[in-house]
């Protein structure tokens, strides 16, 4: 199984690294792929390139092996669909099941997102929730969550696609926003990300 976890990382901080490394181990994942997008939908453009993104995951990754900085989104180019990702990870990885890591917020509109139920074709849904969370009964997504809600981990690692499991993970209460703004204010960000990440956000001057 392989997971998928796609975002803007402007830039990656310890919150989602935590979380991807929780994912791999409480689901056996096979390695995780980050994929940080090219162009955003749903959210405010990111503030650096994607070229600068990416580097900074790679830079973050570089001593974890089954973390994947992965471009093919930026590859795309134009607005990142993630119907259109797990398209082409399908073709590239027939045999893999796939899941597709997201948090709270971003579940909260998947409704809204190009094609759900082409993805679910795809793809698992694993949202990563706090601890105690609980999915509101009057969401829209409520239909969605009764047909494809599964709650046993053994019956989520057989099936290929078409699940929604929800994953307690560790939060840590971080926010890219946060690190932009400090390091605008030239304030410290360490222990808010990888050192090698700051360094490389240092060193070209980003967010300044």
């Amino acid at each position: 199984m392989l997971g998928i976890f796609g975002g803007t990382f402007d830039p990656i901080h310890n919150g989602h690294l935590r979380v991807a490394i929780d994912a791999y181990e409480q689901l056996g994942l096979d390695r995780v792929h980050l994929i940080p997008l090219s162009g955003a939908v749903h959210r405010e453009q990111p503030k650096a390139s994607a070229k600068h993104r990416l580097a900074m995951i790679e830079r973050a990754v570089e001593h974890t092996p089954y973390l994947i900085a992965d471009d093919r989104e930026i590859r795309r180019g134009g607005a990142s669909y993630m119907v259109d990702t797990l398209s082409s990870l399908k073709a590239d990885h027939p045999t893999e099941a796939l899941c597709l890591l997201l948090g709270t917020d971003a579940f909260n509109g998947f409704d809204r997102w190009r094609n759900p139920e082409q993805i679910l074709q795809l793809a698992n849904l694993v949202v990563l929730k706090r601890p105690g969370y609980s999915v509101p009964t009057d969401s829209p997504l409520a239909a969605l969550i009764k047909d494809h809600l599964c709650d046993d981990l053994g019956i989520l690692k057989t099936s290929p696609a078409g699940k929604i499991y929800f994953l307690e993970v560790t939060q840590l209460d971080i926010a890219s926003s946060e690190i932009r703004q400090k390091v605008v204010e030239s304030h410290q960000a360490n222990f808010l990300l990888p050192s090698s990440t700051l360094e490389y956000i240092q060193q070209h001057q980003l967010y300044r």
